[in-house]
């Protein structure tokens, strides 16, 4: 997640604003953010379709299935929450180091399993890394970026998930590619990433904060024009540091003081509701639901790419509006979208129109869900994170936001084909209707919009108190 500083100078204000500071060394830092973006995407979007195959091969029902689809989202919270220490001690870089690594392991590790308690324990493995890299990658690259290119080259990270989902829907319907091969595969971007890495330097925030102001002004001066005012930078890093030494509210017990408190719930509460909208239901089990009632695997692998695409489309439409619209605005308008496509679906399969002939309809329904989720609350999952806390508490509240939406995305994994055994897919697609009109109603009193709003004037509203959407109104 974008991680922001304290109110620049002016003189430091006008080299944001100026051009020509994206340096070759810069690009390939957020070519390797979006490579674990896309490991993100692919690794979890590729059981989708390699389930289908996994079953048949294991001959598994569903309470295998349903633990080898969650337990790399059990493996992602302990990752989120490890790596938020390790980022610290070990740096940024080494800690992407150490992913990069797990990545290609975990990988291999599935692709070679014998059983299913084997290819479960190697995706946990896998989950780490994806954990530990939505918590240390947009970091990472956020505090290498210069401040005017920072905001779209972390969102590189976002977008490469979606590219990820894709692939991974786009191998899961090729159904002649075997899953231990499909999975497997992964091992090869892992490597490209680990490679990258290696000639990387580490992030000079974490170099200055460890006493080695000297070596993170020579990383500034690689990955700087020569043009650039590095001492500048240098200092306001350096001034940073000493706010976060001395600040009496930081790290994870500063997330108790009340004050804090109201950021903590909108950024986890965002999180919750990111998934319990159902948006990793779709993604993880739509070929197992449709299979399951009558589709062809073919058209339900077809379908899992369509919505793969709707994903990734709906994701950049959003991106290049939501500046213009606002936030709140862009989640209250979406939402409701998204619970009406639920509501119609399970309405289709409790009245019995669940066959072939309401193919398109219950297909469509899938894709306006896809197309409203993904392009409105979905966003807010990680924008929330980089945004809201303050910044002494930052790094543990994006831990503590992550590990809420992986911890919340492991029970669903978990739990929702058994929801569907005991109560059917049509109650069960109301009741993630219902979620969604939840998170509108937490949105409408939770979630003030932060467009255009300072990171410093955000943290003096929560300050003070007033941090209520009126708070917040122009």
């Amino acid at each position: 997640m974008e991680s922001s500083e304290s109110v620049p100078s002016k003189t430091a204000e006008d080299q944001r604003d100026s051009p020509g500071q994206l340096t070759g060394a810069v690009v390939i830092v957020a070519l390797v953010s979006a490579i674990s973006g896309v490991l993100y995407g692919y690794d979890t979007g590729i059981i989708s379709g390699a389930l289908l195959q996994i079953t048949d091969d294991f001959g598994i029902a569903e309470t295998w299935k349903q633990v080898i689809a969650a337990s790399i989202l059990l493996g992602a919270v302990i990752g989120a929450l490890t790596c938020s220490y390790l980022s610290d001690k070990r740096g940024r870089k080494g800690t992407l180091v150490l992913l990069a690594v797990v990545f290609v392991v975990g990988a291999l590790w599935c692709a070679f399993a014998p059983n299913p308690v084997l290819l479960s324990l190697g995706r946990l493995v896998l989950g780490f890394a994806v954990g530990g890299a939505t918590q240390t990658a947009p970091m990472y690259v956020a505090e290498l970026a210069p401040p005017k290119y920072r905001g779209r080259l972390v969102l590189c990270f976002q977008i490469a998930i979606g590219v990820g989902i894709v692939i991974a829907t786009i191998v899961g319907a090729t159904e002649s590619i075997s899953w231990r091969h499909s999975i497997g595969a992964a091992a090869v971007p892992a490597a490209i990433m680990l490679g990258l890495l290696l000639r990387l330097p580490e992030s000079p925030r974490w170099l200055v904060k460890q006493g080695n102001g000297d070596e993170a002004r020579s990383v500034l001066q690689k990955v700087r024009p020569s043009n650039y005012d590095v001492e500048r930078e240098l200092e306001e890093t350096a001034n940073l540091a000493r706010v976060e030494r001395t600040a009496k509210t930081r790290g994870w017990p500063g997330l108790r003081e009340a004050w804090v408190r109201p950021a903590l719930i909108l950024g986890c509460g965002i999180a919750i509701f990111t998934q319990l909208s159902g948006i990793e239901m779709i993604i993880y089990y739509s070929p197992t639901i449709l299979t399951d009632n009558g589709f062809d695997t073919s058209v339900a692998l077809q379908v899992s790419v369509a919505l793969g695409v709707t994903y990734l489309l709906a994701q950049l439409g959003g991106l290049a509006i939501i500046d213009r619209v606002g936030r709140r605005r862009l989640t209250l308008i979406m939402i409701p979208g998204a619970a009406l496509s639920l509501f119609v679906l399970g309405l289709l399969f409790v009245t019995g129109n669940s066959g072939r002939d309401s193919m398109p309809f219950i297909i469509a329904c899938l894709i306006v869900f896809m197309l409203f989720n993904a392009g409105g609350l979905q966003l807010m999952g990680w924008l929330t994170g980089s945004e809201t806390y303050p910044l002494a508490v930052r790094p543990a509240g994006t831990a503590a936001q992550s590990a809420a939406l992986w911890a919340t995305n492991l029970f669903i994994t978990l739990t929702l084909l058994s929801l569907i055994t005991a109560i059917g897919v049509g109650p069960s697609m109301w009741l993630y209707a219902a979620f969604n009109v939840a998170a509108w109603v937490f949105v409408y009193f939770r979630m003030p919009d932060l467009t255009g709003r300072s990171l410093e004037e955000i943290e003096g509203k929560l300050a003070d108190g007033k941090f209520r959407p009126a708070d917040f109104a122009r």
